[in-house]
């Protein structure tokens, strides 16, 4: 049987160890194609480029990798998959799959997450897509231990399919593979940032500011993300980019617009 196409992307840069590794298991069950962001693109959400000129160039990161193609890419992980799509596979991707992350894309943080965007950018283009993520920022994470599990979420997706218009939203602890506990099917768990700026002065007098917060949990429900990750279990959120709030059109409808 012919392999499936597998296209591969994520934010964090064609060089991150993440992302090599989910290429390395993603060689396993199909084709891979790569074409990923130049450099680091994290926190970008669905940014894409319009007013300066997008530039690929085909790489080779890797010697063990001289049998796949891989392509960086100038722009955003959104732009990465425009690009994939329309000018550098050969067909349409059975699957795209982006990450692995190096930090949780849980709750909240889907929003602003440039792993998942490149995956949904996949998903509103009708392909099967699934952003992975592990809790670890490090750059040298190890993600060994979620080898298996990943093989088999991507694995079941293409033998069942995703179903059209939602991408899967994964996330793994920080955990040795003996501790995780296995997969749950989640919801996004209500959630904030409580943020601030940090306000400093350069040394020639220009004010600057840093970005700071902390993570607000204000769901207590067993049933989400927050709860899967904190209770040793890898999390799937299926998630969807059509941002109406369907259960408040009738009530704007009692409106005298």
């Amino acid at each position: 049987m012919e392999k499936p196409l597998i296209l591969v992307t994520n934010d964090d840069g064609i060089t991150a160890p993440g992302l090599r590794m989910l290429i390395t298991i993603m060689k396993k069950i199909g084709d891979v194609v790569v074409v990923a962001p130049d450099s680091p693109q994290s926190g970008m959400g669905h940014a894409i480029t319009l007013d300066t000129a997008l530039f690929s160039k085909k790489m080779r990161i890797d010697l063990d990798n001289d049998d796949i193609d891989e392509y960086s890419c100038s722009g955003t992980p959104a732009d990465c998959v425009k690009l994939a799509l329309q000018e550098l596979l050969p067909k349409k991707p059975d699957i795209c799959v982006s990450g692995i992350n190096h930090g949780a894309n849980s709750s909240i943080n889907v929003i602003y997450s440039g792993t998942m965007s490149a995956a949904i950018e996949a998903g509103i283009e009708g392909i099967p897509a699934i952003g992975f993520s592990l809790c670890d920022y490090n750059w040298d994470a190890d993600f060994t231990h979620a080898q298996d599990f990943i093989a088999t979420i991507v694995t079941q997706a293409l033998e069942n399919g995703i179903p059209k218009r939602t991408v899967l939203n994964v996330n793994i602890p920080k955990l040795e593979k003996k501790d995780i506990k296995g997969i749950k099917i989640c919801r996004q768990a209500k959630a904030n940032w409580k943020e601030k700026f940090d306000k400093r002065t350069n040394p020639m007098g220009k004010d600057y500011y840093w970005l700071t917060g902390e993570f607000e949990l204000l769901d207590k429900g067993e049933d989400t993300d927050e709860w899967a990750l904190a209770n040793g279990y890898i999390s799937v959120v299926p998630t969807q980019f059509d941002l109406t709030a369907h259960h408040v059109i009738q009530e704007l409808n009692t409106w005298s617009l």
